[in-house]
């Protein structure tokens, strides 16, 4: 099995501000991130106030081990990569996340910077919050710690997995793996994704990429034209993926089938954050 470290800087990048365009907070208490799904309603629209809702662009660069966090995202659909560097300048697939997670978890941890860079893969909307008011919140709040812990070992459990299906699967049943999570966060079985950002994100050559995904679409499974995916037969697709996408899934499915949310229709309580 072929396997290469694809270098960071051959990707063109898109600094974080730059691009980076808010849009209004719908009211809704049918909130799509899991992870802010889990907390107790009443502790949820104490913290909305303090949301800002963005677009996140593909490339665009959420994290890096050089500059310190000053927000912290909970991705709504839309998939962002962890991507290792190493001295070299290349980088390898740490883990990916999406509506399951958050972008900023060294914050949690007290850590100003990340120890990885961040990308966005495919672009998606994400609720963008202060990592001074994100503090706060944790700090106060039991319930948001216990949310944090458990979703950092579930998040864990993804990065060994990928750990080691890097190690031994097939290109193309990492591509499957990788294409049933992408799915599954953006909502849709239609997304845009490109070859180079796949191969990068899979640490394979993007000759081997096209190769793998060629022979997806030639038996049907899915089908790629000018820089959009379309996956045609997900069953197909899930006895080709390795069973870390099935492993990875059930580990997330049990932390927020632990803390089921009830949303109420009644109005928000006030926030009591500082801004």
């Amino acid at each position: 099995m072929e396997a290469m470290m694809t270098t960071i800087a051959t990707l063109p990048r898109q600094p974080e501000m730059l691009h980076m365009r808010p849009i209004p907070i719908s009211r809704t208490t049918n909130e799509k991130n899991r992870l802010l799904a889990a907390l107790p309603v009443e502790e949820y629209w104490r913290l909305a106030p303090h949301f800002e809702v963005v677009k996140l662009e593909a490339r665009q660069v959420l994290a890096s081990p050089e500059q310190p966090m000053r927000h912290v995202f909970f991705p709504r659909n839309g998939v962002s990569a962890m991507l290792v560097p190493m001295e070299d300048g290349s980088a390898a697939e740490g883990a990916t996340v999406g509506n399951e997670g958050m972008i900023g978890l060294p914050v949690f941890f007290g850590e100003p910077t990340a120890s990885e860079e961040i990308v966005q893969a495919i672009p998606g909307e994400a609720v963008r919050l202060r990592a001074s008011i994100f503090k706060e919140a944790v700090q106060r709040s039991p319930c948001f710690q216990t949310v944090l812990q458990r979703y950092t070992l579930a998040l864990m459990n993804q990065v060994v997995r990928t750990a080691g299906c890097n190690r031994v699967h097939a290109v193309d049943q990492r591509c499957a793996r990788l294409l049933l999570m992408s799915c599954d966060r953006v909502g849709s079985d239609a997304f845009p994704v490109t070859h180079e950002f796949l191969a990068t994100v899979l640490s394979v050559r993007r000759a081997s990429l096209t190769d793998a995904a060629g022979m997806l679409q030639h038996a049907g499974l899915i089908e790629y034209r000018r820089g959009q995916m379309r996956i045609c037969d997900r069953d197909g697709l899930e006895e080709v993926a390795c069973e870390d996408y099935r492993l990875v899934r059930e580990g997330y499915d049990r932390l927020y089938d632990s803390h089921p949310s009830s949303w109420p229709s009644g109005p928000r309580a006030s926030s009591s954050l500082a801004v």
